[in-house]
């Protein structure tokens, strides 16, 4: 079987303690509109995905001095690619697998359900498809209460493997966005 390509960059998420400045930067220059933010987060986009830019405000996540700035946090933490269906993403994963390349974590995040993959130097690398099907279910979603608790680094966790078998047996997409 050919190898799975992502259809597309998905967004890029940032780390900062200018939290504010890279938000109202980020709207200026891409002419962004921000679909979430609570102040230790906002997501942004420019078109027609749910979020292009994604900002974590390190001031409040993270105090200064912590063990992540240590490890230099400040600045890309991931780069996101899409891929066009679950079908797709559990077999990129399945020949990633096959290769010796397994993933960190694997999280529902809600908006989307996502593999975080480390590269030889430790960047991290997000695999990931949408759970919706238009700009504006996405959008809705994110404005929800529910939606909160699924971004940055929260979401619910689950096992690819399981996953994938489900995928293969034929379950539906709406079977995965419950969390």
């Amino acid at each position: 079987m050919p190898r799975i390509r992502p259809t597309k960059i998905a967004h890029i998420f940032y780390c900062t303690r200018r939290f504010e400045q890279m938000v109202q930067w980020y709207r200026i220059v891409f002419d962004a509109s921000v679909q979430y933010e609570d102040g230790a987060q906002a997501f942004l986009t420019y078109d027609d995905e749910h979020h292009r830019l994604a900002i974590a405000n390190m001031t409040v996540l993270e105090p200064e001095g912590s063990e992540a700035d240590k490890r230099g946090v400040i600045g890309v933490d991931h780069v996101a690619y899409a891929y066009a269906s679950l079908e797709d993403l559990f077999e990129n994963y399945a020949q990633l697998k096959e290769k010796g390349i397994v993933p960190d974590k694997c999280i529902h995040h809600g908006v989307s359900v996502s593999m975080y993959y480390a590269d030889p130097d430790g960047n991290q690398t997000e695999l990931q498809v949408s759970r919706f099907g238009t700009h504006e279910e996405a959008q809705t979603y994110m404005r929800t209460p529910d939606s909160s608790a699924n971004w940055f680094r929260h979401g619910v966790e689950f096992d690819p493997d399981v996953w994938r078998l489900r995928v293969q047996a034929g379950a539906a997409d709406s079977d995965f966005l419950t969390r």
